[in-house]
């Protein structure tokens, strides 16, 4: 059998993206670019590397949750890294508070992550500001924090960090310190940490520094007491903030932010003027309903390149029958995806904690009514009347709706020639519910 079971469920699994600079990820890799509806990563590459390689940009990037952003991001990388770039990649999430976080924040992360990463290269910058500003911050927080003698500002950031990261109280007291710096503080970094690491970077033959946020689309969605949500005050009020960085920049947004009535504020004050990048899914079907051959004959090859990526794509059909027990079971596991990376290989994970492969139908379809149920679960009457809505118009009005749908993965946003449209996630298509709907608006 050509199947290794351990590494085809290792390479199913959904909570990981593709590191694309890592030639055993690279196999598993299948560019969408030709069915998502344009070249979206070219285009962050080219107005870093071709357009402006030496004055900073600042791009903005979205898409679904799961809809395979991280692993576009990590392929931008790599291909920066090809173009002599040096690329500090970082999820927020591992370094922030996602429901709890400020420019302040932000602004340090990348300051401590970007240091780290110059450290590593042997390249030691000893911005003075910082450290005067760690001395102040002990005696203000009045918390004992041993910065060492010689401390790196990557381990001074990541001490205070861990430190209020314990305690929402230290973590206000802090930002109620450092907010009214924080003009101060990104002068700092532009002028102690990233004009000098670039032109140190180019002394050692690199073009410049790209420093990608990712993961930062999953600040918490909650209402401050302006009125306004958390990601509107981070990346619309304090979005000039954020796009001053003396590097090139791209950060993860909201996709809500995309719907709400300040999006032009947001491409102008975060954008500079340009409009974020949306990733959409890979369709499977055409706004008509009909099934789309090209998006489904690429799922197939996701699908397959888990099983076997060291075999020719021509040759991987082949082998269907290795995994399946028919093309026609495949098809309906990529079909009721709806072209959702995340919720594909989430569907072949659960087939494989079931059985050994090849699957078998009543395998497949066991899976997927759980998948329903489970998602269906979460649904209220409300919600149900607004994806009706959706599936008449394709297409999603106002944030607070989109922010139910979308966020929710209720419903799902394409884009062909004619634009961008939207459809119910396939698996509630198969609940009682939307059938006695259809049966009802069809009569």
């Amino acid at each position: 059998m050509l199947l290794d079971l351990e590494r085809f469920y290792q390479a199913c699994n959904p909570s990981r993206p593709l590191i694309i600079g890592n030639p055993s990820d690279r196999r598993y890799y299948i560019d969408f670019a030709a069915v998502r509806g344009g070249k979206i990563i070219e285009a962050l590459q080219r107005t870093i590397a071709r357009i402006s390689p030496d004055i900073p940009t600042c791009q903005l990037f979205t898409g679904h949750l799961g809809c395979g952003k991280s692993t576009e991001l990590l392929r931008l990388k790599a291909e920066l890294e090809v173009q002599q770039f040096h690329v500090v990649y970082f999820e927020s999430t591992h370094v922030l508070e996602m429901a709890d976080v400020d420019v302040t924040d932000i602004l340090l992360a990348i300051a401590g992550q970007v240091s780290e990463s110059l450290e590593a290269m042997r390249i030691s910058l000893k911005p003075t500001y910082f450290t005067k500003l760690f001395g102040e911050l002990v005696d203000f927080l009045q918390t004992p924090i041993d910065f060492g003698v010689e401390a790196e500002l990557s381990v001074g950031i990541a001490k205070i960090t861990a430190k209020t990261k314990e305690s929402p109280q230290l973590r206000r007291r802090l930002r109620d310190y450092l907010e009214p710096r924080t003009a101060n503080i990104l002068q700092a970094i532009n002028q102690e940490l990233l004009e000098r690491a670039t032109k140190e970077l180019k002394t050692r033959g690199k073009k410049g520094l790209v420093v990608i946020v990712d993961n930062l689309d999953r600040v918490a969605i909650r209402p401050l007491p302006s009125g306004r949500s958390l990601p509107e005050y981070l990346f619309i009020q304090r979005g000039e903030q954020l796009r001053k960085l003396n590097c090139h920049v791209v950060y993860t947004i909201p996709l809500a932010l995309t719907f709400s009535n300040d999006s032009a504020e947001l491409q102008h004050r975060l954008g500079g003027g340009v409009a974020p990048k949306v990733l959409p899914m890979i369709p499977v079907r055409l706004r008509s309903g009909e099934i789309f051959p090209q998006g489904l004959t690429m799922l197939r090859q996701m699908v397959l390149a888990r099983a076997f990526p060291d075999i020719l794509p021509s040759d991987r059909l082949g082998l269907i029958t290795e995994v399946f027990d028919s093309l026609e079971t495949l098809d309906r596991l990529c079909l009721i995806s709806g072209g959702h990376v995340r919720d594909l290989l989430g569907l072949l994970f659960d087939c494989l904690r079931e059985q050994d492969p090849p699957f078998e139908r009543e395998c497949v379809d066991l899976v997927i009514q759980r998948q329903r149920d489970y998602r269906a679960n979460a649904i209220d009457p409300h919600e149900w009347e607004l994806i009706f809505q959706v599936v008449q118009q394709q297409r999603v009005r106002g944030d607070i709706e989109y922010h139910t749908l979308l966020r929710s993965l209720f419903v799902f946003e394409y884009r062909d020639h004619q634009g961008a449209w939207f459809a119910v996630n396939p698996v509630l298509a198969e609940t009682e519910k939307f059938k006695s709907w259809l049966n009802d608006t069809h009569k």
